[in-house]
C-alpha cells in the first residue's frame, strides 16, 4: 500500500476499524481483565478481530496493544511479558491483513500520573513508551497510533518517543475530551487549539480524538480540530454513551445512525474515521459505505 501520509496529502479518506475491546468482550474476555492476556491465551482471536474487520471494509487495523507498555502492564504483573504481548499484537494484526491495510501500533496511556499531579517523571514514562514502540516498529507496524490520551504532556512524551526511534514513521495521536461550561477540555484542562499546536509541534502527523463521547459531540470536536490542527485529522467516536444492560454495557448508536455523523465528519475535512468503544465491524461496514459515497458525489 501507499504510504499512508502521501495518501492523506493527497485528499485521501481512509478508513478505520471500530473497537477491539468490544469485540473480545463479546468473545469471552471479562470486564476489568486486561485485554493484552488475549495475545498469550489466545493470539487467534486477533486474527478472527482484524480479519472481519477488514472484510467491513477497514484500511487501518489497530494492534491488541493499548495497554502494552511496562508501566501499564504492571497493573496485570504482565510487565515481563511485555516484548511478547506487544509482537504478537503486530503478527497477528499482519496475519490477518497482509497487505490489504495498515497496521496500526496501538499505544494507550500509561494509566501513571506525571509529576507533580502524580508520583511518576517524564523520563520513565518516555522509556516506557519507547520500549513499547520499539517492539511495535521492529515487528512491523506501519504507523504508530497513540490514543485515549487524557494528559497532552503524556501523548507529547509518546509522539517524541516513536520519532526518536524512526523519524519517518507516521504518528496519529488522538485525546478524549470532556465537556464542561468552557467548552472540551482535556482532563488536565488543555484545548482543542492547544492540544493540536502542541502534538504537532511534538511530531506527530495525524491529530484527532477518540473515546469519551458518541458522534454528536465528536462533531463538534472534528470542527475544532479541522480548524485548528494544519494537518490530517482523525476522529473515532464511541457508539454513544455506554449504558448498563442485562448482559453488561451497551452502545446506542446503530451503524446506520453512527455512518450519518461520520458523513457530517467528513464534509467537515476530517480524512480519518473510524469507531471506538461499542463499535463493531458492521458500524465500519455502514462507514465505508458512507466514505465511498462521499467520494464518488465528489467526482
Amino acid at each position: 500500500m501507499d504510504n499512508i501520509l502521501r495518501r492523506l496529502g493527497r485528499g485521501d479518506i481512509i478508513v478505520g476499524d471500530g473497537a477491539f475491546g468490544t469485540m473480545l468482550m463479546r468473545r469471552g474476555l471479562r470486564q476489568g481483565s486486561s485485554p493484552e492476556t488475549v495475545n498469550l491465551q489466545a493470539p487467534e482471536l486477533l486474527e478472527e478481530v482484524s480479519s472481519l474487520y477488514l472484510e467491513a471494509g477497514a484500511e487501518i487495523v489497530t494492534t491488541n496493544s493499548f495497554g502494552g507498555s511496562s508501566l501499564r502492564l504492571r497493573h496485570f504483573q504482565l510487565e515481563g511479558e511485555m516484548e511478547r504481548i506487544d509482537r504478537v499484537a503486530v503478527e497477528a494484526a499482519r496475519k490477518a491483513v497482509g497487505d490489504r491495510a495498515y497496521v496500526s501500533g496501538s499505544v494507550g496511556p500509561t494509566a501513571r500520573l506525571l509529576k507533580p499531579f502524580g508520583d511518576t517523571g517524564p523520563e520513565e514514562i518516555y522509556e516506557s513508551f519507547r520500549a513499547q514502540i520499539e517492539v511495535l516498529l521492529g515487528c512491523g507496524a506501519d504507523l504508530v497510533c497513540i490514543e485515549t490520551m487524557t494528559d497532552v504532556a503524556e501523548a507529547e512524551l509518546a509522539v517524541r518517543a516513536a520519532k526518536d526511534i524512526r523519524a519517518t514513521v507516521p504518528v496519529m495521536a488522538s485525546v478524549t475530551f470532556e465537556k464542561n461550561s468552557r467548552g472540551f477540555r482535556t482532563l488536565m484542562g488543555t484545548t482543542i487549539e492547544d492540544t493540536a499546536r502542541r502534538l504537532r509541534q511534538a511530531g506527530a502527523d495525524i491529530v484527532g480524538s477518540n473515546c469519551g463521547h458518541g458522534s454528536d459531540a465528536m462533531l463538534a470536536i472534528a470542527r475544532e480540530f479541522v480548524q485548528h490542527a494544519g494537518i490530517p485529522v482523525a476522529i473515532q467516536s464511541n457508539a454513544g454513551l455506554p449504558v448498563q444492560s442485562g448482559d453488561g454495557l451497551a452502545y446506542p448508536e446503530t451503524p446506520e445512525f453512527f455512518s450519518g455523523k461520520a458523513a457530517e465528519m467528513l464534509r467537515l475535512g476530517v480524512q480519518i474515521v473510524g469507531g471506538c468503544c461499542g463499535t463493531t465491524p458492521e458500524h465500519i461496514r455502514a462507514v465505508r459505505q458512507a466514505v465511498d459515497a462521499h467520494i464518488q458525489s465528489a467526482v
